[in-house]
């Protein structure tokens, strides 16, 4: 590997995720959830920038976000963990244009550090697998597998163990309520469901799943519960991941642009703002827009 590179500016997408259910199946002798969940990603993303240089051999974050030091920004982490695994010299500073909201289970901080690890081995040609970039993300957290992963997946484990799967690509209402979920704080609840029954992929299929989480966060966060009941006028509102984003597939964009039109009404039945919450219309997507950067290649998959 080269020891210096020219010094280049790349722009690379980093997109949502939805899980279409969230069933916590048991809890682990180290403490932790066993999970079952279907992932889908969505067409709206936040954008990271990354310049290249050998200069000073720094990794810098040049969009810090506020209250949380350099050095536990997620990006930071995964850029420091691929040079020290792969004993890269090279530097980069990192700019992040956020558009995913924080705290709303769409998994954008997993996103960005999974997009940090796919760019910067391209961009600093260390030569890592994908099944090697995965597992150096699961040891900054338990989503960052699947958005490196890059295909829509039937999860299970702490979310690492991941089948690929081709699903109907539908068209979301997408919600975000005015309210951040602190995903430990839901896990710590007493009355949280640790032991539903897994199912299968052809029960998912035929309409199976919920989000174990939903229940909490509902009687946690009243706007959440508002939130579903708007939603609900639609299709069959659910929450994503913890919260406190949620979700309902529409037949088709134009039943979807439809309620977004008709949304001013449906707000004021339930006495809520337009202040409250925002809504937009989004689409899945079964491969990762990561992807579609023409620096990377990447197997598709089919189930």
């Amino acid at each position: 590997m080269s020891a210096s590179l020219p010094v280049t500016s790349h722009q690379f997408k980093s997109p949502a995720k939805l899980n279409l259910f969230l069933h916590i199946t048991g809890v682990r002798e180290d403490g932790y959830h066993n999970l079952q969940t279907v992932f889908q990603f969505l067409d709206i993303h936040d954008t990271l920038t990354f310049t290249n240089t050998d200069k000073n051999g720094d990794i810098r974050i040049e969009t810090p976000i506020e209250g949380v030091p350099e050095k536990q920004n997620l990006v930071y982490k995964a850029a420091h963990l691929l040079r020290q695994r792969t004993q890269c010299k090279l530097a980069a500073s990192i700019s992040i244009d956020k558009q995913l909201p924080m705290g709303g289970g769409l998994g954008g901080g997993s996103s960005n550090a999974a997009t940090t690890l796919v760019a910067l081995n391209q961009l600093w040609n260390t030569q890592l697998t994908t099944a090697e970039l995965e597992s150096l993300g699961l040891a900054l957290g338990a989503d960052i597998p699947i958005f490196v992963h890059g295909n829509s997946a039937w999860a299970e484990g702490v979310g690492e163990l991941l089948t690929p799967v081709s699903i109907e690509e539908s068209w979301y209402l997408l919600a975000t309520p005015r309210c951040q979920v602190e995903t430990a704080e839901l896990f710590r609840d007493k009355q949280l469901t640790r032991n539903s029954k897994p199912i299968t992929m052809r029960a998912f299929l035929d309409g199976a799943g919920h989000n174990d989480f939903e229940p909490v966060a509902k009687r946690k966060f009243p706007l959440i519960n508002n939130t579903l009941e708007l939603l609900s006028e639609w299709g069959d509102a659910k929450l994503t991941g913890t919260g406190a984003c949620c979700f309902c597939s529409v037949p088709n964009k134009e039943t979807g642009e439809k309620a977004l039109r008709n949304l001013p009404q449906a707000l004021s039945k339930l006495n809520l703002k337009p202040g409250d919450l925002d809504v937009i219309l989004t689409k899945g997507r079964n491969g990762s827009p990561l992807y579609e950067s023409n620096m990377l290649t990447h197997k598709t998959h089919s189930l």
